[in-house]
């Protein structure tokens, strides 16, 4: 029986990986500086998840557990919070990846929940984990008095904008994150 919860500091390491996925390994290489890799990204990742006061910290996430493995997360954050929680990636990406993002784009704004990452480990998949997370996520925005969900999904990936679709996200525009064109969706 799968069950959501709040994730806790001690999952941090797989909340790392599961982020990654959802980033694509491309993505990750992107944002790392000359000679660095995916195994830097993810203790910088893994850093960041323990941090309480970052985008990706295991605060703003929920966990799937079957039993007591971690096999799929949520990460979302007030939209309005951006800037704040993403110094923490800034100062975390010069000291781990040697790379400058301060003039990273917005990939989100004030009045959302912003859907970060959302992922489920591949032997878990098409069972309906990742429709439970959006449900989940969805409380959570209530419970925030934010009255929307928003998120950006690659142009590539017409499998993830379809799970979007089917619990009701709707296109608002495009955009461009981490080196991909993307779509804006709301719920």
């Amino acid at each position: 029986m799968i069950e959501i919860r709040k994730a806790t500091k001690a999952q941090s390491a797989e909340i790392a990986k599961l982020i990654m996925m959802a980033m694509t390994d491309d993505c990750c290489l992107h944002f790392c500086g000359d000679g660095y890799g995916l195994d830097d990204f993810r203790k910088m990742m893994a850093k960041l998840v323990e941090r309480e006061d970052s985008q990706y910290s295991y605060r703003n996430t929920l966990v799937a557990m079957d039993g007591d493995n971690v096999v799929g997360i949520s990460v979302s954050y007030d939209g309005g919070r951006l800037h704040e929680l993403r110094r923490a990636f800034i100062e975390a990406a010069k000291e781990y990846i040697d790379k400058d993002h301060s003039d990273m784009d917005d990939e989100t704004q004030s009045g959302e929940l912003y859907l970060d990452s959302l992922a489920v480990l591949l032997e878990y998949r098409r069972m309906g984990i990742a429709r439970k997370l959006l449900l989940a996520t969805k409380e959570r925005a209530n419970r925030m008095n934010l009255p929307c969900i928003g998120l950006l999904v690659d142009k590539n990936n017409p499998a993830g904008e379809a799970l979007y679709a089917s619990v009701g996200f709707r296109y608002v525009n495009d955009s461009h994150w981490g080196g991909h064109p993307m779509k804006h969706l709301i719920l």
